[in-house]
């Protein structure tokens, strides 16, 4: 099977040398996607430089990927770091998952890119909610392949992306995995996999999962109440 390098549509990227960038050392809370981790752009705002591209991108993606290209030369290969990120951020919000596939592509081939597990996850995030299973798996081999070990949120997310296509054996396979590799799972993570077991009728699953808040997390009668709250449709499943 070709990698996802290969099965982007016929775009060759150019090699260009990297722009320096002190990035602040401040950072942004995930939210319920947990933990601190480093910010990658100047807040949320897009530069002028950073929109332009974004708006290049889309018209030229309507056009041929031969203008596609060009616009990776003559403005993506001279962006900052910070605003190369920023693009890819607004691409991935505004869903436009091919072209933030071929964003993705470009910055890995920089050589100011070290692999980031933020950026994968985010990726696996995007490729899950349009339910391209197939490419969130090859994305988080690839990332194993770039010397990264996937983290609560990455497991997460592709757990997520099976639920999305109904694959409920290969969730709770990458659940195991997730727990055997010594990544203790979240809130999120436990959320997620409740929420879509009850939903699809999976009691016995759902079941265990609620148990293994028990282990995991430090007050799981108050987390349980706070999802059968949210979620209260099937609140007659609880633990025992």
């Amino acid at each position: 099977m070709a990698c996802l390098h290969c099965r982007l549509p016929h775009l060759h990227l150019p090699s260009t040398p990297p722009t320096l960038l002190r990035l602040p050392p401040s950072a942004i809370r995930c939210g319920l996607r947990g933990g601190l981790r480093k910010q990658l752009w100047r807040g949320r705002v897009l530069t002028t430089e950073a929109i332009q591209a974004v708006q290049a991108l889309k018209l030229a993606a309507k056009s041929s990927p031969v203008r596609t290209e060009e616009v990776f030369q003559s403005r993506l290969g001279r962006l900052l770091k910070a605003d190369l990120i920023a693009v890819l951020g607004e691409l991935r919000r505004q869903n436009e998952w091919e072209l933030a596939l071929q964003v993705f592509s470009f910055i890995r081939k920089e050589v100011w890119y070290k692999p980031d597990l933020s950026l994968y996850s985010d990726m696996i995030l995007m490729l899950g909610r349009n339910k391209l299973i197939e490419m969130a798996e090859e994305l988080l081999s690839e990332l194993k392949k770039e010397g990264l070990q996937p983290d609560t949120r990455a497991f997460a997310e592709m757990i997520g992306a099976f639920l999305q296509v109904g694959m409920v054996d290969k969730a709770m396979d990458m659940y195991n995995l997730m727990k055997e590799s010594g990544c203790n799972p979240d809130k999120l993570t436990l959320t997620i996999l409740i929420r879509n077991l009850e939903k699809v009728g999976e009691d016995n699953l759902a079941s265990a999962v609620r148990k293994d808040c028990m282990e995991y997390l430090d007050f799981p009668e108050k987390f349980l109440e706070e999802v059968d709250k949210k979620f209260p449709k099937r609140r007659s499943l609880r633990l025992v």
